[in-house]
């Protein structure tokens, strides 16, 4: 019997769904803006780009490459960007449309308990923040996947068993 290969798009999906289950918990219990919370993201994100670039590997009864995990990884983590940067856009417009308003806020106080600025100048400035703000969140969320997908990738591709493979193709003697 030969074993189904996971492809990288349902791991994608199942790892995107994970990551806005927690995100709406985050939002709906108020403690996603807590500094600690996006650590929660960014563990679950790496372990699971790690656990399906070892599960692709064993799938393969190891019989791949460096190279062919890595690229399996990244395919995963595109498939789950795609995904959470859909559900960031409509988070941020449609279904959390106060999300900015609250980010802002937060990022005034801490400015202002600082010493970087009194509350009149952030007040004076609020729309070019809220802009620049919304721009960070949603390129951000492009961007540090990415480098968390690469990262995790390289780990997973890493750490994964792999059979020894003669580069020319030749078989033992």
């Amino acid at each position: 019997m030969e074993t189904k290969i996971t492809t990288h798009i349902t791991k994608g999906l199942l790892l995107a769904l994970a990551l806005i289950v927690l995100n709406l918990i985050g939002h709906v219990l108020n403690i996603d803006l807590e500094p600690w919370f996006g650590w929660i993201s960014i563990v679950i994100f790496l372990a699971g780009i790690i656990w399906s670039v070892s599960l692709y590997g064993k799938q393969m009864d190891y019989n791949v490459t460096f190279g062919n995990l890595f690229a399996h990884g990244f395919k995963t983590t595109a498939v789950t960007i795609c995904i959470v940067f859909i559900f960031t856009l409509l988070s941020v417009y449609v279904i959390f449309p106060d999300s900015i308003d609250r980010i802002v806020q937060k990022g005034i106080e801490k400015a202002v308990e600082q010493g970087k600025a009194t509350r009149e100048q952030m007040q004076q400035n609020l729309s070019m923040v809220k802009k620049i703000t919304t721009i960070s969140i949603l390129a951000g969320s492009i961007i540090a996947n990415a480098i968390i997908g690469a990262i995790s990738s390289l780990i997973g591709a890493a750490v994964t068993k792999k059979k020894p493979q003669d580069p020319f193709g030749n078989q033992p003697v």
